[in-house]
């Protein structure tokens, strides 16, 4: 399925800048859990914003469409969308199997591996036997808390998951947790660049495994809005064809998170 999924990534972006439905005075609501920088998160006057809320407005321009942003706890992300909460999850949601059975999505609209993260000299590797009796936390609902509950845990590694990034590594700080393992760009822009992570760092290389990790970031919708979905795509393959994708890319990065 993957590589059917694949295959469709690479002809809907072939298709280039190919326009979008006008879609002026729509309202389409967003789903986002705004606790993820530098992709989604807040600022200190409760903003939103981020690498993939900039991203995601600048489809919705596109479009000419009202987007109304929805917030939502990332374990009841998809079941939201499910009730009709909202219309499309905004959230950097890894494309996988798993998930493409209850859902749609679109075209990738980035990609980056996951890695662990632990104190600097731990000489921790992201390995069962490296793992084996120490605490690693992962988001819930995440494709790293699939990952290590299937791969890691029946291991002797415990696992130990959290509503929210920023309370992994809150119990990362203060020692309660070993390691935890996120997406590479959330870990590196969210956490190490900032001066509660100096003391830690990755471990060990990327973890890319397709089964669990997918092939990219994209957006979620409900199997019967076909329509939307492919609206959104033509929109995202715009913005990626005129410029406006790479000028926020480099806002946030110094390399292309959009990846191979």
């Amino acid at each position: 399925m993957l590589n059917t999924i694949r295959i469709s990534l690479l002809a809907l972006l072939c298709a280039g800048a190919a326009q979008a439905e006008d879609r002026t005075g729509q309202t389409i609501r967003l789903g986002v859990d705004p606790t993820y920088p530098p992709l989604e998160y807040k600022q200190p006057d409760g903003s939103l914003t981020g690498f993939g809320i900039e991203i995601t407005e600048a489809i919705c321009a596109e479009l000419r469409a009202n987007c109304v942003w929805v917030e939502s706890n990332w374990d009841g992300i998809i079941p939201s969308l499910q009730a009709r909460k909202f219309d499309v999850i905004a959230s950097s949601m890894t494309i996988t199997e798993k998930r493409a059975e209850q859902i749609a999505f679109s075209d990738k609209y980035s990609n980056a591996p996951s890695r662990l993260v632990a104190r600097k000299g731990s000489g921790l590797e992201p390995t069962a036997a490296s793992l084996r009796g120490k605490r690693i936390g992962v988001q819930q609902g995440s494709s790293q808390e699939n990952f290590a509950r299937a791969v890691w845990m029946p291991e002797g590694v415990e696992i130990v998951s959290y509503q929210t990034q920023d309370q992994i590594y809150a119990d990362l700080i203060s020692g309660r947790l070993d390691a935890s393992l996120q997406a590479s760009i959330q870990a590196s822009e969210g956490f190490l660049k900032k001066p509660d992570g100096a003391g830690f760092e990755f471990a060990g290389p990327d973890m890319n495994d397709p089964a669990y990790f997918g092939i990219g970031s994209g957006y979620g919708f409900r199997k019967d809005d076909a329509a939307l979905r492919e609206d959104w795509n033509r929109a995202f393959a715009a913005i990626r064809a005129d410029g406006t994708y790479r000028k926020i890319n480099d806002k946030y990065f110094d390399f292309d998170v959009y990846g191979d």
